[in-house]
């Protein structure tokens, strides 16, 4: 994928389990789940009398330490890591967040999605005198959810959350228990994990996570996914489970977590993410054959499916370009010399493998094409004598509106020129996608019924706004006045 890559909004971290350390959990959980957000991060860990916080702008390694660690003491803690969709990056948007319900008392909340009547909702609850400390669609949720009544979070849960339109993941962390929900589409992942010996004194413990990596990093059990519309609530009598009223009848998984987002030694909906990329190699390799001499990748998101290319091809996989791993983003500079150099230091060609070269050069996406475009021009530099573009997942061709930072057709380099124009700007000698069908059936799906496609087909699972355009920063714009009656 070129280097202004789509982002995907955070990740989710919980854990239940009396007599362990808590808060190490969630910081090795939350560095397992670092690439789903690098904007800030925070941990809330509660004692059984009261909730202690510690959230910072930057990366976990960044925000804690021994200090900020040592403070964070108890039974039961939530952490999140954010990248933004609605609201800017900065230190008041950053997760989880405080709030007080007068009937359930402290609630803090990590959120990761998007609601898409997040100004709506807003604009109604400042016209009845609620007042806001940040720009985030997570407020206002929480907002929401303090002026709900109710006895137990369930319950409040129940009456607030058919109000909320889009896509999240909850967790909730109260003085007592975990409370974990996920929207009724299902549109981000969240799993269910055990950790510890049940046998043992303490009964063990239960994990709550956006992905089963962080699971695994921390030496805990899948037990299952949350179920879409799901409410799974853990503290000291054990695990139940309750369901947001809803009449939405199907799922629609957001298709970039298995393309791109999650993490490929991930498990989704039964499925090995690394398999489900590789698969699409090979769909790939059978939609679009090509004439070459090696198969490369852009590391390192389109590795696994490179190597499915290569093995359905039979033309050997190469390593023919070094990522830095030091490197998170391209920066814009002044001057194009200094622009291509950014390129070079992120991704840096390996001549002795492509002099003379035919290369098949396979990623997972393309998504505004400023770096895929000059991938090619690279590889030329280097003595490939042939550049052909394969790309594991069709064309994007608009915009998300679920937790995706994309919200515009203008940004989509598919959506505003042809396969062929585009492949021309790069410079290719050829350049093709994976088709929708291709898609589903390397994903398991062969009906699509599972997941959502929207950014390649245009056919969102719940109603969008018409003009197609949702920015980030909406929520920072001043408010309307509140029209005052005489």
């Amino acid at each position: 994928m070129d280097a202004e890559r789509m982002h995907e909004e955070c990740g989710l971290f919980g854990v239940h389990a009396p007599g362990e350390d808590v808060a190490n959990l969630t910081y090795f959980g939350l560095y397992a789940l670092q690439h789903r957000g690098q904007e800030s991060a925070g941990i809330a860990v509660s004692n059984g009398l009261d909730i202690l916080m510690h959230k910072e702008m930057g990366l976990v390694s960044q925000v804690f330490d021994a200090e900020s660690m040592g403070g964070l003491v108890g039974d039961i803690a939530i952490g999140h890591t954010r990248y933004s969709t609605t609201g800017s990056p900065r230190l008041p948007n950053a997760q989880p967040m405080r709030f007080e319900h007068g009937q359930i008392g402290p609630l803090v909340l990590a959120h990761n999605g998007n609601l898409i009547n997040a100004a709506e909702i807003r604009s109604d609850l400042a016209a009845d005198g609620v007042e806001f400390l940040s720009t985030s669609d997570t407020e206002v949720l929480g907002r929401l959810l303090v002026r709900t009544p109710g006895r137990t979070l369930e319950s409040v849960l129940r009456r607030a959350l058919p109000r909320v339109h889009g896509a999240y993941c909850l967790l909730f962390l109260t003085r007592d228990s975990l409370v974990a929900a996920r929207d009724p589409l299902g549109i981000r992942p969240l799993c269910l994990g055990r950790y510890g010996d049940a046998e043992a004194a303490g009964g063990g413990g239960h994990i709550v996570a956006s992905e089963t990596c962080a699971l695994d990093v921390v030496g805990a059990e899948l037990v299952c996914e949350v179920d879409p519309g799901e409410i799974i609530t853990i503290d000291a009598s054990g695990i139940r489970s309750t369901r947001i009223p809803s009449e939405q009848p199907k799922r629609a998984m957001c298709s970039f977590e298995l393309i791109y987002f999650a993490r490929p030694d991930s498990v989704m909906q039964g499925r090995s993410l690394y398999e489900a990329r590789r698969q699409m190699g090979r769909e790939l390799a059978r939609e679009s054959p090509v004439q070459a001499d090696v198969v490369i990748t852009l590391p390192d998101s389109g590795t696994p499916a490179a190597i499915g290319f290569a093995e359905e091809s039979g033309i050997p996989f190469v390593e023919g370009m070094i990522k830095s791993r030091y490197i998170t983003r391209t920066f814009i500079q002044p001057s194009q010399r200094l622009r291509e150099a950014g390129i070079r230091l992120k991704f840096n060609p390996m001549r002795h493998v492509l002099q003379g070269k035919r290369v098949a050069l396979i990623d997972d996406s393309i998504v505004r094409g400023t770096t895929s475009g000059r991938i090619a021009d690279e590889l030329r530099r280097a003595g490939a004598a042939e550049v052909h573009m394969r790309i594991a997942s069709p064309p994007i061709m608009w915009p998300c509106f679920m937790g995706i930072d994309i919200a515009s057709r203008n940004e989509l380099i598919a959506a505003c020129h042809s396969v062929e124009e585009i492949g021309r700007r790069f410079g290719a000698d050829s350049l093709r996608y994976l088709s929708i069908e291709g898609l589903r059936r390397a994903m398991g799906d062969p009906e699509g019924r599972g997941f959502c496609f929207a950014c390649f087909t245009g056919s969102y699972p719940v109603p969008v706004p018409l003009q197609l355009e949702m920015d980030k920063l909406a929520l920072e714009q001043p408010a309307p006045p509140v029209p005052v009656s005489s």
